[in-house]
């Protein structure tokens, strides 16, 4: 590892062959972040297992500490204890999870709670549900971090509409304190398409397991609106499932490579949004099956390009990006103008990246072109972005001599990524 003027830089290691290996992985961010929140509200304490141990999760834990929750464990399995929320000052880091499920949450705290989080933070959308805050009743100051909400130990429901196309975690914040409101709160979307639906369905499945039932409306044209009545958040101990998400890079560098990677405990039956990359992997040329609970990934010989929407699924992007910089053939990936608030603006960020290293990446309104050149070795920026990180990595493979910026900001989501990397492909960290 070197250094750049301050910046670390991690040379991404290449291998000459197909990466044969079985990659266990720890659990979902999506999921222990909202088990968390919903243990926090339960009417007990809550167990749960196989809790993903990074920043993102940290920071989670963290906050609801420093609101009064009991968060007991420092390992993969915490005791969470509900008790009246208080005033505090949370740090959001750059989870968005944090920044805009704990604000929902604010105003049953006994006082102000205040929120603020790394620089790029600051630039993150957050403004519908602090608007919708507002419209329930709730004095906010600011519209983007920092911000403080001030909370007065309950929150009235009704109705609240909001436009959730730049992410879907405007609806999920909502959801998850819904039915802590009194008198039950209805979330209603107008605006363009929600971006990565399946973590609204995630949240939704989540709160059922709890008893708490949305129900679930479609008005014309991409309207949408959720109903979550007044009621008790039973206690429940969870179970977590792996980060199909974070098993993306590894099965991309079976793709990239001709290799076999196998993911164990893959679920036959879930929720999270990055299950999706079976079904890419395959459009891409790729095998992909389940084998007695693992997933088995085997990559084709060429890896062929792709016209895909990833509009359910935009985490995914710059996994598909970066396979799709080494694959032959044009590849289109559209529906993920939202990407533009994430991190980073992922769009101009793979775009700069790919052809930093010779590619040729184009941004599209809604989407990045990739047509197939030779790439050489090179900075690859991660802009602070995990999963830019990643990407990088996935290049790398392939690529001699890239090297990537800040490879530890995969510590968002993963805790030793690099460590990892190198087990998968039997190399020294």
């Amino acid at each position: 590892m070197g250094q750049d003027g301050g910046v670390k830089l991690w040379s991404a290691p290449s291998v000459a062959g197909p990466v044969t290996a079985r990659v266990p992985l720890p659990g979902s961010k999506s999921i222990t972040n909202r088990a968390l929140v919903l243990a926090a509200l339960a009417d007990g304490p809550s167990t749960i297992r196989g809790t993903l141990r990074s920043r993102d999760t940290d920071l989670m834990i963290d906050a609801l500490r420093t609101l009064g929750v009991s968060v007991d464990g420092d390992g993969t399995e915490v005791r969470i204890t509900p008790a009246p929320l208080r005033a505090g000052s949370v740090e959001c880091g750059l989870a968005g999870t944090v920044m805009r499920f704990l604000p929902a949450l604010a105003p049953l705290a006994d006082g102000p709670v205040h929120f603020d989080g790394d620089p790029q933070a600051r630039v993150r959308p957050v403004g519908p549900v602090l608007g919708a805050l507002r419209d329930l009743g709730v004095t906010v100051d600011g519209d983007a971090l920092p911000v403080t909400v001030h909370g007065t130990g309950a929150l009235d429901g009704g109705e609240v509409v909001i436009d959730s196309s730049g992410s879907s975690q405007f609806v999920s914040a909502l959801l998850l304190v819904g039915a802590r409101t009194r008198g039950g709160l209805t979330v209603r979307h107008r605006g363009a398409s929600v971006p990565s639906m399946p973590h609204v369905d995630m949240t939704v499945d989540m709160l059922a397991t709890v008893g708490v039932i949305v129900s679930v409306a479609h008005g014309p044209g991409e309207e949408i609106s959720w109903t979550v009545p007044e009621t008790k958040i039973a206690a429940h101990d969870w179970a977590i499932e792996p980060d199909l998400s974070n098993a993306t890079p590894f099965l991309a560098a079976a793709a990239v490579t001709g290799g076999q990677v196998r993911v164990p405990h893959w679920p036959e039956r879930t929720t999270q949004g990055g299950d999706a990359i079976r079904q890419i992997l395959t459009a891409m040329g790729a095998e992909a099956e389940l084998v007695d609970g693992e997933l088995v990934v085997r990559g084709p010989q060429t890896l062929r390009g792709i016209d895909i929407d990833l509009s359910a699924t935009g985490e995914l992007a710059p996994t598909v990006a970066a396979m799709a910089a080494l694959a032959e053939g044009r590849s289109h990936l559209r529906g993920i103008a939202h990407l533009r608030g994430h991190e980073t603006d992922r769009l101009a960020a793979l775009t700069t990246e790919i052809n930093r290293l010779g590619g040729r990446a184009a941004e599209t309104e809604d989407g990045i072109v990739i047509t197939p050149a030779p790439l050489t070795g090179g900075r690859w920026g991660s802009y602070a972005d995990h999963r830019m990180a990643t990407a990088g990595a996935i290049i790398g493979l392939k690529v001699p001599g890239v090297e990537v910026e800040n490879i530890e900001t995969t510590g968002k989501t993963m805790p030793d990524f690099p460590a990892m990397w190198a087990a998968m492909i039997g190399a020294d960290s």
